[in-house]
């Protein structure tokens, strides 16, 4: 399986808008990889994408993706879910429209019913915007997982934590595990055992944070959010071979070099960048 890192970032762009910090500056002088987009991640295997960050038109134009047949939602946050008016940059030819004819190719849009029904809600004054790319202008077609799905010989495990979702990756010997966010705490499923690769987001990286920042013991982030430690412990308790962690926050105020430098800290351990391509 080929899997790209299409945004390593997190809910705050990197460079975020009018931030002059060394970290910001950096990124917009040099792009990848000291620039990070939205939160998401591509499998070439089958042309599927997972998640649409406000950014993810940009992110693909920077990618090596040649196709986009489907797209699977982990989350409603809209820092995963805002930028799927790419469905209409993919599908959606207003000259052909204005001759009648209709999108022949509709994108599969995959989610457990508790994500698709968020989706659903997403909408203006007209109705849900899902309803009209579906119904109106055929540029998707919705499906409801619960447990798996198989896509050509590659099977898709669906493991809801709370409101959001966990996927496991799984053909012939070979198995990735997909967390993005908002994971924790993180489930105890046999599943996981023995992954090849652990890809996991929404961590606090570095006791110092930007601008110096230091959290306080009780911040309510370490509850929410798992520590480099925690991250060790879950890839020891499931004996992950590799763990890369992704969901890179601006406000940690690390630069793509201090990252790599961190690499040096953790025996298998590496931190996502834009474009970081996962062969297994």
């Amino acid at each position: 399986m080929k899997f790209e890192i299409i945004g390593s970032g997190g809910c705050v762009a990197l460079p975020k808008p009018l931030c002059n910090c060394k970290v910001c500056q950096e990124a917009r002088e040099k792009g990848r990889p000291y620039s990070r987009y939205g939160c998401s991640l591509f499998l070439h295997d089958i042309n599927l994408l997972i998640d649409t960050p406000e950014d993810i038109v940009h992110a693909i134009n920077d990618s090596s993706i040649q196709n986009i047949d489907a797209v699977m939602f982990s989350h409603l946050d809209p820092d995963h879910t805002l930028g799927f008016r790419v469905f209409e940059d993919l599908r959606l030819s207003w000259l052909k429209v204005s001759e009648g004819k209709e999108c022949n190719n509709p994108i599969d849009v995959i989610a457990m019913p508790h994500v698709m029904e968020d989706l659903n809600a997403i909408q203006s004054s007209y109705g849900s915007f899902l309803d009209y790319y579906e119904n109106a202008q055929n540029l998707i077609k919705r499906h409801k997982i619960s447990d798996y799905q198989k896509i050509e010989e590659i099977k898709i495990s669906f493991i809801r934590v709370e409101r959001t979702t966990i996927f496991v990756f799984e053909a012939e010997d070979k198995k990735l595990i997909y967390a993005p966010c908002d994971v924790k705490p993180f489930p105890d499923e046999e599943i996981f055992v023995g992954a090849d690769v652990m890809i996991i987001g929404n961590t606090i990286i570095g006791e110092e944070l930007k601008d110096g920042y230091k959290l306080s013991e009780d911040n309510f982030l370490r509850e929410e959010l798992f520590s480099m430690s925690e991250v060790l412990s879950l890839k020891e308790k499931f004996e992950i071979k590799r763990v890369i962690v992704t969901h890179i926050e601006e406000a940690w105020g690390k630069s793509y070099d201090d990252y790599v430098n961190l690499e040096e800290q953790y025996d298998g351990v590496q931190f996502a960048y834009d474009g970081m391509e996962i062969l297994i």
